[in-house]
């Protein structure tokens, strides 16, 4: 299951790209994340792995996060696994003007075992994609708050 889709975001690049890859940031677009932990590797560089902490409801979630490639301010992608799911994750920010920004995403469910989520994604496919395009939304309100 694929998804993809972009937003134009009115700030440089730069910024943009500068307030994407700072974990601290996660808090501000992301709903329910808790923290981010390195686990092994250089924070932000290729073979990163990471430990993402969420909360949804008073249920708790950890993602393990590998960056696979990061190239900002042009590209970013890593891998993301649950145990029920994984999924990656692949970025692209164009420059459009020096005060535009497009964020490019694609998203792809590459595995689900539980089978709630993998019967929810067949009747509802639109429920992994409204998450992804919310925080999406999310991060061009906050980005451009800057």
């Amino acid at each position: 299951m694929k998804h993809k889709g972009s937003i134009d975001i009115s700030k440089p690049i730069n910024l943009v790209t500068k307030l994407f890859a700072d974990p601290a940031n996660l808090k501000e677009y992301q709903d329910g994340f808790v923290s981010k932990e390195l686990v092994s590797g250089s924070a932000g560089q290729d073979g990163a792995i990471s430990k993402m902490y969420y909360e949804h409801s008073g249920r708790k979630m950890i993602l393990t996060e590998t960056i696979t490639s990061n190239r900002l301010p042009d590209s970013f992608e890593a891998h993301y696994h649950h145990e029920h799911m994984d999924n990656t994750m692949k970025c692209n920010f164009v420059e459009l003007s020096e005060n535009e920004t497009r964020y490019e995403f694609e998203y792809e469910y590459t595995r689900i075992d539980w089978v709630m989520p993998r019967l929810m994604a067949i009747l509802f496919p639109g429920m992994y994609r409204k998450p992804a395009e919310k925080w999406l939304r999310q991060f061009k309100s906050f980005v451009e708050k800057q």
